[in-house]
């Protein structure tokens, strides 16, 4: 984690002055804001492919400046690189990048804090997931990868402003975009206009069963904790 932490804070200045400081950075933002803007895989798929033997290296570096840039939506790389590269290998690639972007997110978080984050991912955004973790701690993980109207990189920015250490972090990260990932890249495979319904539906049953855990985890802590409090007044 030290080295990577170096890497980071060496990194990250050099890849905002060039693509924030220069005419071609500048260019290329507005293009992939463009491309994620649309909600539809299809540009996203078109232009990895329009890379070739890069495609690979395009499609990692997409997911990593996505996370930083929160909250584009990263399903649609996950999507595209399926119908690119064949259910099992876009699988991997959308996992090992989002790995990587997730890591990225916390180190920004834990070198450069909060005000970084703000700008990054914008205050009430941040705000908005501070008190959600703060209540779930490691679990909040696994439920916001299931959500997917809610931002995983926002996550992945709060752990790095708590006292959270990386690897729990970065397994939990693993254990809990895998599922979903499987999922999106079997559905983005068969991208059209039937399995865009199927993808639609599997999203709401993802959010619908993260949220009745979520309401089973509070429920459960409020308990808990009308049972202690009779029991510390009592002493």
């Amino acid at each position: 984690m030290k080295y990577f932490t170096r890497f980071i804070k060496i990194a990250i200045p050099v890849i905002i002055i060039v693509l924030f400081m220069t005419p071609a950075g500048r260019e290329w933002i507005f293009k992939i804001a463009g491309l994620f803007s649309s909600i539809d895989p299809g540009p996203v798929k078109d232009y990895i492919r329009s890379f070739g033997a890069l495609a690979v290296v395009i499609s990692f570096f997409l997911m990593v400046f996505q996370s930083i840039a929160a909250p584009l939506p990263a399903f649609l790389i996950t999507f595209a690189n399926a119908a690119v590269f064949g259910w099992a290998w876009g699988a991997l690639l959308s996992w090992s990048s989002a790995m990587a972007g997730a890591a990225v997110c916390f180190g920004i978080a834990r070198l450069y804090g909060r005000n970084a984050v703000i700008k990054l991912s914008g205050k009430r955004a941040l705000a908005s997931v501070e008190d959600f973790f703060e209540r779930h701690g490691g679990n909040a993980i696994l439920i916001a990868r299931l959500l997917p109207f809610i931002s995983f990189d926002i996550v992945s920015y709060g752990a790095g402003l708590t006292s959270m250490r990386f690897w729990p972090f970065f397994i939990a990260t693993g254990i809990g975009q895998l599922p979903a990932t499987l999922i999106y890249s079997y559905a983005g495979q068969m991208l059209g206009g039937g399995a865009k319904k199927f993808v639609f539906g599997l999203l709401i049953l993802f959010a619908a069963a993260a949220f009745i855990y979520l309401l089973r985890s509070i429920f459960a802590e409020k308990k808990v904790t009308e049972e202690v409090l009779p029991a510390a007044e009592s002493e």
